[in-house]
């Protein structure tokens, strides 16, 4: 599982240490706070253990700087600079290892910027890992796998990488309990279950086979849920990352989502998500347990030096600064504002 992460003059931070929760992990803030670039540097880390790329190679293809020079992931300044990016993690055994990528805004290939830290023992103990973007791929599935393999196209690799995993084959032996409650869970949810056919995904149910092209983008998040559960890339000590789950999805069904993620932070999985949005993080404040793991991270920028820097809590109520709240009481205070001033010019 993840335990930290440290960036210095890295995208858009100049120096930055966060600790995590083995459980769930929220990120809130502003936009341009580098919610996003967290999950995807994290998840860059997580992927090369399984498929050996190097760090720098996995960072390029995720975040795509221009031209492929990795030497403009460094913060940009009027000087040449240097930066990196360091991820801790902790081994089924318990051992503590760490990748750390060293590179300097002249960095212009992959190859010229340097791992350290313990890589080789990053690579020897692989984690089962999957990235969630915002925006949904599973109805552009079919032939999509095919052109990223042999043509130059502009897409974050995230992108392809989601469609793989949706299409993993289902692990050998039965479907433990806690998977098939997951299972049921979102099948009464979206009224059916996910099938495959030469690329396609389909919905079925009771009236047939309807086409993900067909389907509402907010019921296709819920069906790539359970296609990732039903194949097992989310199981027992793999790590899930989301970036808002809330995009397209009716505050109906955020319900649903949060009960299957907190299920699944029970079952071994760790999670990382980012949000805009008030209800999933209320939402997260009244299913959760006092022995589930769950930690927020608020990120903002410093008014004085005009960095970004992070508060962690284990508590919803001490999310300081919290956008979201301050904005959703606005909201509330002027419409009672305007309430009262109707009321007065009736009379």
């Amino acid at each position: 599982m993840l335990e930290k992460i440290k960036l210095e003059r890295f995208t858009a931070f100049e120096k930055l240490e966060i600790g995590f929760s083995l459980g769930i992990n929220i990120f809130v803030g502003e936009n341009g706070t580098g919610k996003t670039h967290i999950l995807k540097a994290l998840y860059s880390a997580c992927d090369i253990s399984k498929t050996q790329q190097g760090l720098a190679e996995k960072l390029n293809r995720v975040y795509l700087p221009s031209k492929n020079q990795i030497g403009r992931l460094v913060k940009r300044s009027p000087v040449s600079s240097k930066g990196f990016v360091e991820v801790w993690r902790k081994t089924l055994e318990g051992e503590k290892i760490r990748i750390r990528l060293n590179l300097s805004s002249h960095t212009k290939t992959p190859e010229k910027a340097t791992e350290s830290g313990t890589p080789k023992q990053w690579r020897e103990h692989p984690v089962e890992s999957v990235y969630i973007p915002v925006k949904d791929m599973m109805a552009n599935a079919p032939g999509f796998r095919s052109l990223y393999s042999l043509r130059n196209i502009h897409f974050e690799e995230v992108y392809a990488d989601i469609i793989d995993r949706a299409f993993l084959g289902t692990l050998k032996g039965p479907i433990d309990a806690s998977r098939k409650q997951l299972l049921a869970i979102l099948q009464k949810s979206m009224d059916g279950k996910v099938i495959t056919k030469n690329e396609e995904f389909f919905l079925k149910n009771k009236q047939g086979e309807l086409e993900f092209t067909l389907l509402a983008e907010g019921l296709r998040k819920l069906a790539l849920l359970w296609v990732l559960i039903q194949n097992g890339t989310l199981t027992n000590g793999s790590i899930l990352f989301w970036d808002e789950p809330e995009t397209n999805l009716n505050p109906k069904l955020m319900e649903t989502v949060v009960e299957i993620l907190i299920e699944l932070q029970r079952m071994g999985v760790q999670i990382f998500l980012t949000t805009h949005d008030y209800v999933i993080l209320k939402e997260f404040d009244l299913q959760t347990k006092a022995e589930d793991k769950i930690r927020y991270h608020s990120l903002y920028r410093d008014q004085e030096i005009g960095e970004i820097k992070v508060t962690s809590t284990d508590n919803y109520l001490n999310i300081s600064p919290n956008a979201i709240d301050d904005t959703f009481g606005l909201l509330v205070e002027r419409e009672i504002k305007q309430s009262m001033e109707g009321g007065q010019n009736d009379t």
